[in-house]
């Protein structure tokens, strides 16, 4: 009797259970921010990305404008996470979420979870007309910036090899739709590339003579900033000879152009930059999505029906100190993420976490070469040592010895010389003629619905 006891209880004795399931969906700024805090934590980690890299953001512009090459800006998540023992890599496009059965779906298959992180960046918003993203560019991922530095290449090279005058004035005038800080600096990045870099390059036409119009429905530019910087980052544009519209919104867009108001722009390029939308996590969730199709959450930025699911970045709504929505930058969803991974560690030793508190890390916009704004509440700057500040700002915040060092040169080459080094078009699928295809997002049709998943 006493060995059979001995039997019954090894078989009725309790399975151990597993280590905590996190599973992070989107590499970006603030699921990468959490992954890496939770490197230690007593868990098995997934992060989860459409793409194997993790983007600097805040420079793909500059890719775009062929100041630098896209491995300068991004580096492999397996390769920032590859120390982590607790923690798994997969490439993969998340499709839904069971909520009551705690997975992520990727396709059929599913990756169970005990916490969720949700970092999926945001898409770009048409506000109501979808259908301009087939004849306009977007700048969200490095598909995307190579495809806007190709067409503006390309632009150039058609404008000199064609002979009709108004056909070459609609290749060489670009129309930036946005005036926020993306707008601002691709049209700065712009100037400077047609009225310095290429100004050399060609026979036939004059890439001085392009037009660079910026367009902001808004009263002012980069309205994130005070009215005074505002002011400046429209000067400095001015000087740089960009054309601005404000005040003035886009009724129409096609192939040829904008519409705006009674305005008609004849363009072959027309960039969008005016607005972005929170990915589709709303719809995965199975729940009422806020504005921009953002998620509420509560203090301790999870869901309030369903606690072991956090909501970070583009994809969160949460109230800033002054009760508006906080901004859709690094610096917030960095925050978010970190602390996130502290409140995943807090609940698994059994403590609870404060409610999240954003800390204004402040916010840095460049003007071509040599201005820059600067807004830090306490301290507001403009000019070069504001241009100086956002560049050991930006360098700093880089992956990776090498990328800081890549851009770092880069840079000052470009500053010594005017030079950028980025100027190849490589893709073998060249348009024979100008209206075949100078229009559109990607070269075969598809658009990014979300920034990381």
């Amino acid at each position: 009797m006493e060995g059979l006891s001995e039997r019954i209880a090894v078989v009725t004795s309790p399975e151990p259970l597993h280590p905590p399931r996190i599973v992070i969906v989107g590499a970006g700024f603030g699921g990468l921010s959490a992954a890496t805090r939770l490197g230690r934590a007593e868990a098995d980690v997934t992060v989860i990305d459409r793409h194997n890299h993790h983007l600097f953001q805040p420079l793909l512009y500059q890719i775009a404008t062929a100041a630098l090459s896209p491995a300068d800006i991004a580096a492999p998540i397996r390769s920032i996470l590859g120390r982590q023992r607790n923690t798994r890599v997969m490439l993969g496009t998340v499709t839904g979420i069971d909520v009551a059965g705690h997975a992520v779906m990727l396709g059929e298959r599913r990756i169970p979870y005990d916490y969720l992180v949700i970092a999926t960046g945001a898409q770009d918003a048409y506000f109501g007309h979808d259908e301009w993203a087939t004849v306009t560019l977007s700048l969200k991922d490095v598909e995307e910036a190579r495809a806007m530095r190709r067409r503006i290449l390309i632009a150039f090279e058609h404008a000199e090899d064609s002979d009709d005058e108004a056909e070459r004035r609609r290749l060489m005038t670009f129309v930036i739709v946005g005036g926020g800080p993306t707008g601002v600096e691709l049209a700065g990045a712009l100037a400077e590339l047609s009225k310095a870099t290429l100004a050399r390059d060609f026979r036939r036409i004059d890439p001085t003579a392009a037009r660079i119009i910026l367009v902001e429905g808004g009263p002012r530019l980069v309205a994130s900033f005070p009215p005074r910087l505002s002011a400046v980052a429209a000067r400095a544009l001015t000087r740089l000879g960009v054309e601005l519209r404000l005040g003035v919104p886009v009724t129409d867009c096609d192939s040829n152009g904008v519409l705006l108001g009674v305005e008609r722009i004849e363009s072959r390029t027309v960039i969008w930059a005016a607005g972005v939308a929170a990915s589709p996590a709303a719809q995965w969730l199975g729940v009422e999505a806020g504005r921009g199709g953002r998620l509420t959450v509560g203090p301790d930025l999870s869901l309030p029906e369903h606690p072991e699911i956090f909501v970070i970045g583009d994809t969160a709504l949460v109230a800033g100190p002054g009760g508006d929505p906080l901004p859709g930058v690094a610096p917030v969803a960095k925050q978010q993420g970190t602390y996130v991974a502290r409140a995943i560690i807090g609940r698994l030793t059994g403590r609870t976490p404060p409610p999240f508190r954003y800390r204004n890390a402040g916010n840095l916009a460049t003007i071509g070469r040599r201005e820059a704004i600067a807004d830090f509440g306490w301290l507001r700057l403009s000019g070069r040592p504001a241009w100086l500040l956002w560049s050991v700002v930006h360098i700093y915040f880089l992956i990776g010895f090498r990328n800081r060092l890549v851009v770092a040169m880069e840079w000052l080459w470009s500053y010594l010389t005017y030079q950028r080094g980025a100027r190849l078009i490589t893709d073998e699928r060249i348009e024979t003629a100008p209206d075949q295809g100078l229009m559109g997002g990607h070269d075969d049709g598809s658009r990014a619905t979300s920034s990381t998943t």
